[in-house]
């Protein structure tokens, strides 16, 4: 892992995402990004065509320039800390929507991990918009971290990877795989529902052991549920069970109408979770 890119509003939440992201990058020796997105110029830009589009560009790069100083505060304050006085950290400023910015510099960026401070949604508004981590998770190009509130620091001892141990799964065994050497933890890898229709006669068992031992990943056990209509539900009560310090999953993206028809675990696993998420695009082979 070369970069990590974490999106700051400058809220507490988000700081608190970036110490995450902060720890992380110590560990992998990674670069760290801090991207402000600034949101109001999506508006200001309709507006232009009816008033002086001077006075809203000058308003646009006033607070381009005041984001740059906050952002460098931020890096001070963060570098001032003994144990990330050497981490290299860059600062980015951007106008638009916030998925699809964070997607556009993770793209020329090379970026291997986007961290992200998540408040989840409900009800309604859950089902009508989601929340930013969803719409992140939905269109960025690598994988994200969705860190709830009141994680302030990422030291995992037991994995939770539900799975439908397929062979588009190696990616998310790999990238686990990865993470495995620098944090040396056990990972429970979750079988719901038997997608693959395998046999109850160790089939599972074989499936993840072959796909571990691709990625190199070597300290794994398979935990066999029955059938349940509420995925997110079962993988949150298993987490809880092995008192889990992290949720892996592999999430396919889906978009438009596929999205709206049948959803995404990942995304309500995400919503709900009061543990970190490490959301891994199916297929991501990496920078």
């Amino acid at each position: 892992m070369k970069k990590i890119l974490v999106p700051i509003d400058f809220s507490p939440n988000s700081l608190n995402a970036m110490h995450v992201a902060a720890s992380i990058a110590r560990k992998f020796n990674a670069t760290l990004e801090l991207l402000h997105v600034n949101l109001a110029a999506i508006y200001s830009a309709p507006l232009s065509e009816f008033v002086a589009a001077s006075k809203y560009e000058s308003d646009d790069q006033q607070y381009d320039d005041t984001a740059v100083t906050e952002l460098e505060k931020l890096k001070m304050e963060l570098l001032a800390e003994t144990e990330y006085a050497n981490l290299n950290v860059q600062l980015r400023v951007e106008d638009g929507y916030l998925h699809s910015c964070v997607k556009n510099v993770a793209q020329t960026d090379g970026v291997d991990l986007v961290v992200m401070g998540t408040k989840g949604t409900s009800g309604l508004n859950e089902f009508l918009l989601g929340s930013n981590t969803e719409k992140v998770i939905r269109t960025a190009p690598c994988p994200i971290l969705a860190v709830p509130e009141g994680v302030s620091s990422i030291e995992p001892k037991i994995v939770l990877m539900p799975t439908t141990l397929r062979d588009d799964q190696a990616g998310v065994f790999k990238y686990v795989a990865d993470w495995e050497k620098q944090y040396d933890f056990h990972v429970k890898v979750l079988y719901l529902n038997n997608v693959r229709n395998l046999p109850t006669d160790g089939s599972a068992e074989s499936a993840k052991n072959r796909l571990a031992e691709a990625a190199g990943l070597k300290k794994t056990d398979v935990i066999l549920t029955h059938e349940t209509f509420y995925e997110d539900n079962a993988i949150l009560a298993t987490a809880d069970q092995l008192n889990a310090d992290l949720i892996v999953m592999g999430t396919h993206q889906r978009q438009g109408l596929s999205h709206i028809l049948f959803g995404s675990i990942t995304e309500d696993t995400v919503n709900h979770s009061h543990i970190p998420v490490l959301a891994i695009p199916v297929g991501w082979k990496g920078n």
